[in-house]
């Protein structure tokens, strides 16, 4: 691999799409080689993401005069059921270099999943195998990996408050509410996002049948219980939850901490506190999840917070990226430290 690695964007005009391209325009050992549009095909980068003018000079082009020769790594950001239908022929067609995919496509190792909850036989299936779930604090397989299957923004979300709990292996049922931002819904317009309906309200849906349910049980196993109430709040960007966990024994407080320290005390991502349930707004922004939690002695709380644009998709895929290409985790994601001058 050259100095700096040259990286590949599929499917870049969507708002996941601009924050990657803004996370590596700042990056100090990679930089977008080439990023891929149909609809802006031949158009700046700015055409899309207008707060990148002037800061980014690419030109999108076509998926189809993509030229992955010059590649370092890829990044595919499309919607569900586009990525298994390009990686395969990426990967055929002899690209060696590493693919984190931000899509659904990759996440599950059985391929019965995807007829099931997203409608579509998996064209790809022996790929599931060998792909990686991208969870850096939970992945020690994503170093070296080929293909890396990015989490979605809610199950990063619970995946991260509930997994310490689920080590042991001890059964519990997680009742989880979280709300999230009209940019979960994608950059296409909607009735979800149409403003007057969204802004100042609370919305609930696919209660107890999202998506990202078999994802999260997947993770952490069969004996946690989940019961998972998605709904959209009156904000743009952000996922603030809580998860009420129900134990057959006392809750005590010190070991709850504990489970906690261990787990993330190291995480460069995760930033967590017993003092109470974490805000939105301090994430917004940043790459990463605030976790908290609260006990009574018998009842546990513990909340969480992301940007579900950043840490719940594209600084958590350049999380997974940095890995792959054997560099520190969060360059380009938070400030190098720096020795103040001397006075």
């Amino acid at each position: 691999m050259n100095d700096t690695a040259h990286i590949g964007l599929l499917h870049g005009a969507g708002y996941v799409g601009g924050e990657l391209i803004r996370l590596l325009a700042g990056h100090p050992a990679a930089a977008l080689h080439t990023v891929t549009s149909r609809t802006f095909a031949g158009q700046a980068v700015g055409a899309a993401h207008p707060s990148l003018r002037e800061q980014v000079d690419q030109v999108f082009v076509a998926p189809e005069d993509l030229d992955p020769s010059p590649l370092d790594a890829l990044l595919v950001a499309g919607e569900h059921g586009r990525s298994m239908e390009v990686i395969p022929p990426l990967l055929e067609h002899g690209f060696g270099g590493p693919i984190v995919d931000l899509s659904a496509d990759f996440r599950f190792r059985n391929p019965a999943v995807y007829p099931e909850w997203f409608d579509a036989t998996h064209p790809a299936p022996g790929l599931l195998a060998d792909a990686v779930y991208g969870l850096p604090e939970w992945s020690d397989d994503i170093t070296g990996a080929s293909l890396v299957a990015n989490p979605g923004c809610y199950a990063t979300g619970i995946t991260l408050a509930l997994a310490p709990l689920s080590q042991k292996e001890i059964p519990f049922t997680a009742h989880v509410t979280a709300l999230t931002g009209a940019s979960g819904s994608g950059a296409r317009p909607s009735s979800a996002t149409h403003f007057p309906d969204r802004d100042g309200n609370v919305r609930p849906y696919k209660v107890m049948s999202h998506q990202h349910g078999p994802e999260i049980r997947q993770t952490l196993g069969d004996h946690v219980s989940l019961d998972f109430v998605p709904a959209s709040g009156p904000w743009t960007r952000g996922i603030w939850g809580t998860a009420h966990i129900e134990w057959d024994a006392p809750v005590e407080p010190g070991a709850v901490a504990a489970e906690y320290d261990a787990a993330y005390d190291e995480a460069s991502c995760v930033r967590h506190t017993p003092d109470g349930l974490p805000a939105l707004q301090p994430t917004v922004g940043t790459p990463f999840c605030d976790l908290g939690w609260k006990t009574d002695g018998s009842t546990l709380i513990v909340g969480f917070a992301l940007d579900n644009l950043l840490k719940g998709a594209a600084s958590q895929a350049l999380q997974n990226l940095n890995r792959t290409l054997d560099l520190p985790e969060t360059a380009g994601l938070v400030p190098t430290p720096r020795s103040a001058p001397a006075l």
